[in-house]
């Protein structure tokens, strides 16, 4: 897949006094990128008023280089002990984004140029550990490997963990650009996950993404390199047919993984759900949605989510992890939501 290239950079003035906010504008207008100047990376508007759909790809088209200010990490349950943050939002346009959702009128690109007040900051939380492994999650708020082309970040932050004997990173994606990673010194302490679904989903409601082939062809590479890997099955939706193409993509993962046999690879499996607010926002930026998001069909499972009832839940469940079991007996199931 073609790597994202934005049709408009924002920087913010702060982010000129790092080395890397001083590359990438050198970077941009050597690509004859149109470029501003900003204040804040947390208050940019678009220049004219927009439909939902209009600013929603006024967003995904825009990026902003700025600083980050807030170094406190957050917890990231069920994932990870922390979310470690360097970028915010996706060039993706997954329909069923929680991420999008949460944003709203703020979905634009934003990378951050201050790493090493981040890595500063990761220390101080592994040290808050007091001698026990501490996991941070580099993709709760982004895809870093959708922008790994422009910062490079991913790569150094990979080789800092290296280091860090109670510190380990953990990193989703649905892209395919790696081969920067491949020769990285990473002592095992970094487990990428990647996200796969099934070729109705990606190719109805992940677009912009890498293609299934896309993200196993890196899966395998990345296997190969040493990595600790995983798989992200979400969102799983029931649909006609759903059993089998699960099985397919299962059964492709295992004939292409370069070894599927690893008791080192994990699943996580997350099923579709939605909000009030998701609902409406995806209503009106994808007026044509194939999505299922009637409440009446779905289970209130409170702070206004809405999931699979439980039986259909259970079905998920179990079917998907009998075949995990089937096709990978070594491989950890990590949980189900």
């Amino acid at each position: 897949m073609k790597k994202f290239k934005p049709k408009r950079v924002l920087i913010e003035h702060d982010a000129l006094d790092y080395k890397l906010g001083q590359e990438l504008e050198k970077k941009f207008k050597a690509e004859e990128i149109p470029i501003d100047y900003i204040k804040s990376h947390n208050r940019v508007r678009a220049e004219k008023e927009m439909s939902p759909i209009e600013l929603f790809n006024w967003n995904k088209q825009t990026l902003v280089v700025g600083v980050k200010k807030t170094l406190k990490f957050k917890s990231c349950q069920p994932s990870a002990d922390y979310r470690l943050v360097t970028s915010t939002s996706c060039p993706a346009k997954c329909e069923y984004c929680y991420l999008a959702k949460n944003l709203g009128s703020a979905a634009y690109l934003r990378i951050y140029v201050n790493l090493k007040e981040i890595l500063k900051a990761v220390k101080k939380h592994i040290r808050k550990g007091r001698g026990e492994i501490i996991t941070f999650e580099a993709s709760s708020s982004s895809d870093p490997v959708a922008v790994e082309h422009f910062t490079g970040s991913l790569a150094k932050i990979i080789e800092y963990f290296a280091k860090q004997d109670k510190g380990r990173l953990r990193v989703v994606t649905k892209f395919a650009n790696v081969d920067n990673l491949l020769d990285l010194t990473h002592n095992n302490h970094t487990r990428f996950r990647f996200s796969l679904n099934s070729s109705y989903v990606i190719k109805n409601f992940e677009h912009l993404t890498a293609s299934l082939d896309e993200r196993i062809t890196a899966a395998s590479k990345i296997q190969q390199a040493g990595y600790p890997v995983g798989f992200i099955l979400a969102p799983l939706m029931i649909y006609d047919g759903w059993q089998d193409d699960y099985l397919d993509l299962l059964t492709e993962l295992k004939e292409r993984l370069v070894n599927p046999t690893s008791n080192n690879l994990t699943f996580e499996l997350i099923m579709h759900r939605f909000s009030t607010r998701s609902k409406n926002l995806i209503e009106a930026r994808f007026p044509n949605t194939k999505l299922k998001l009637d409440k009446e069909a779905y289970h209130h499972k409170g702070f206004g989510k809405y999931v699979y009832p439980p039986q259909q839940a259970k079905e998920l469940k179990e079917y998907l992890t009998k075949q995990i079991n089937d096709l990978f007996p070594k491989a950890e199931v990590e949980y189900f939501t």
